[in-house]
Formats: structure tokens, sequence, C-alpha cells
């Protein structure tokens, strides 16, 4: 991260190690997006008779309706259950994604660094798209 924390800095002179230490962040980040898309991360409803997993992506690997439980429920509430299950393994998976990211990054997702930019290019992203 020191590259990037310079040329921030505005010392703008090692481009190469910048674009060294991108590709290195970039390459870490595929490596743990693919071995989450192999994680199962679980949700339930509140009342816990929908279960659903999910991949470390987002997508939906399973889903487990207790059917003891189910005469208790109607059609509304088994499809709230059903969405609320769904949307707390989506949770658990963007916990687990910002722990991803913190790891590749040594830093947490939406921190500010010393000078309390979120993001020690910032500065730079803005001035490139104003055209500067």
């Amino acid at each position: 991260m020191r590259h990037i924390k310079a040329f921030a800095e505005g010392r703008r002179n090692d481009a190469d190690g910048l674009l060294r230490e991108a590709d290195g962040w970039a390459r870490a980040m595929t490596g743990a997006l693919g071995e989450l898309e192999e994680e199962r991360l679980a949700g339930t409803d509140p009342s816990e008779v929908v279960r659903a997993e999910v991949s470390g992506t987002g997508r939906l690997r399973g889903l487990s309706i207790d059917p003891r439980r189910l005469r208790d429920l109607d059609g509304v509430q088994l499809a709230r259950a059903v969405l609320e299950a769904i949307d707390a393994a989506h949770l658990a998976m963007e916990e687990r994604l910002a722990q991803a990211v913190q790891d590749v990054t040594g830093q947490a997702p939406g921190a500010a660094d010393a000078e309390g930019a979120a993001d020690p290019l910032d500065g730079h992203i803005r001035d490139v798209l104003r055209g500067g």
C-alpha cells in the first residue's frame, strides 16, 4: 500500500510501483473471490422456519423449510420468511466479503486512513474525472 499512499500524497513519480501494487491487489481479490465462490453462508428468517444458503458471491445454493412449522404460515408469511432468510444469508455473505477485502488491503472497507480519506487514490481519481 506504500505506493498508493505515496501516489495519493502527490509523489507520482513511481507509476510502475503503483501499477504493480494495484495488480497485486487485483490478483489477491480474484483469488479471494474464487475461494468465496466455494463457501456457503447461511441465514434464517426470525422464526427459523426457513433457512437459505448462498455462495460467498451471493448465489442462492439452497433453501430449506421446516415442514413441521410450515403449517403455521400462510402463503404470504411463507414468502416473507423466504425473503428474510435469503436477506440474512446475503448479510452473512457481505460480512464475509468485507473480511476478504480487509484481508487483502489491510484496511476495513470504508475505513478512513490517517488523513481521513477512505480511498487513498480518491483525490487523484477526482482530478482525472474533472479532466485535471
